[in-house]
């Protein structure tokens, strides 16, 4: 149980190596342990939810506890998640009239001030975390990750680099190594191939976490390092145990490196280990990526496959999920292959007003990103 606490713990601070190995430790010995042990020893192994999380356990841990700070926390997240904005709001309410103060709080205020475009809120919220241990590095790696969806990436670099000072500064290199992951892949789906390789290579000199490893594949498969994107999908394999691994990291690597060989319907046949947890919250979520990929990928499957309506209807599951979604640049890669997908079908309207809503969410953008210029030209 020792061990299987320490890795709880070191999972909430986000230095997923050591959680790993403790809680490995900890299924080792199971057998050792009571009926009721092993079964949180058990569920302590990373298992990632079908995409319906529930709201009445962190209630009731409100209830019991309501000064307990990861009470409202989980119960905001799970508010967030089914897009329940004015239930999170209410719980975050009454966590800030208690003056309880976790790194998860002030980034929830930010999350939810994003999702109903209040950019005075999300301000204070940003500025409510500055010189918070845990909150300061997290909340910058969110206004990033921000930045970079409206398509302001110049800016976004500048905040990464210094989410990542203060990381490393606080010696959490595995924090520093997410950040920088996420950075990866946004300069992948964004069109910028040197920088999402160097980004990604980068990020594994710092860590070699599950979560950084897939971060690096998946922008290196993307920015077309297929081999290297496999090499890391390969060492991914030594978590047979994983839920997140297994049923949505390596289908999603898989999958592209399907697509990289022309080969859609591998790739769709992969997917479909994917298929029950298509919005649940993988690990790789604490670096503002990786949710929602499956159904992505599986979008660009059916479009290769010559499949365009089925295509529109994956992109489009994406963006009716905002509060899964955030600001991950999938949203933004989705808005742009709904547009090929519609224009691939015939209907040139809905290809053009699919156009028109990137450039309208862009329009602010850094002009040279490859992915705005494509955008541009296709409109």
């Amino acid at each position: 149980m020792a061990y299987a606490i320490l890795g709880k713990v070191y999972g909430d601070t986000f230095q997923t190596v050591l959680a790993a190995e403790n809680v490995g430790k900890a299924y080792a010995l199971r057998n050792h342990a009571s009926e009721r042990e092993r079964f949180f020893i058990t569920v302590n192994l990373p298992c990632p939810g079908n995409g319906k999380p529930g709201t009445s356990v962190p209630r009731q841990f409100i209830e019991i506890d309501p000064d307990f700070p990861p009470g409202p926390a989980n119960a905001a997240w799970s508010y967030i998640f089914v897009d329940g904005l004015p239930e999170a709001e209410a719980v975050l309410q009454k966590a800030v009239a208690r003056k309880l103060e976790v790194p998860d709080l002030f980034l929830l205020s930010y999350y939810v001030a994003f999702l109903k475009g209040d950019a005075g809120a999300m301000e204070r919220a940003a500025a409510a975390a500055g010189d918070k241990p845990g909150a300061e590095d997290w909340m910058l790696s969110a206004q990033a990750s921000v930045s970079a969806y409206s398509g302001r990436l110049q800016q976004s670099r500048a905040m990464v680099r210094r989410a990542m000072d203060l990381a490393l500064q606080g010696k959490q290199p595995e924090r520093a190594a997410m950040y920088q992951a996420g950075a990866a892949v946004r300069e992948a789906f964004f069109g910028n191939v040197l920088e999402a390789r160097r980004n990604a290579r980068a990020a594994l000199q710092l860590s070699q976490s599950r979560d950084v490893e897939y971060g690096a594949a998946f922008a290196l498969a993307v920015a077309g390092d297929t081999l290297a994107s496999q090499a890391l999908a390969k060492r991914l394999e030594r978590f047979p145990e994983d839920s997140i691994v297994q049923f949505t990291y390596l289908p999603v690597l898989g999958a592209l490196a399907a697509l990289k060989h022309g080969d859609p319907a591998h790739a769709l046949d992969l997917l479909r280990t994917a298929a029950p947890y298509d919005l649940s919250i993988p690990g790789s979520w604490f670096g503002f990526f990786g949710n929602l990929y499956p159904i992505y990928v599986r979008g660009q499957a059916y479009l290769e496959a010559h499949r365009p309506a089925e295509a529109a209807a994956e992109f489009q599951r994406i963006l009716d999920h905002p509060g899964i979604l955030f600001s991950d640049p999938v949203g933004v890669a989705a808005r742009m292959q709904m547009a090929k997908a519609y224009a691939a079908m015939g209907d040139q309207a809905k290809a053009h007003a699919a156009y028109q809503n990137l450039l309208d969410l862009w329009k602010n953008a850094d002009e040279d990103i490859p992915l705005g210029k494509e955008a541009r030209a296709a409109h």
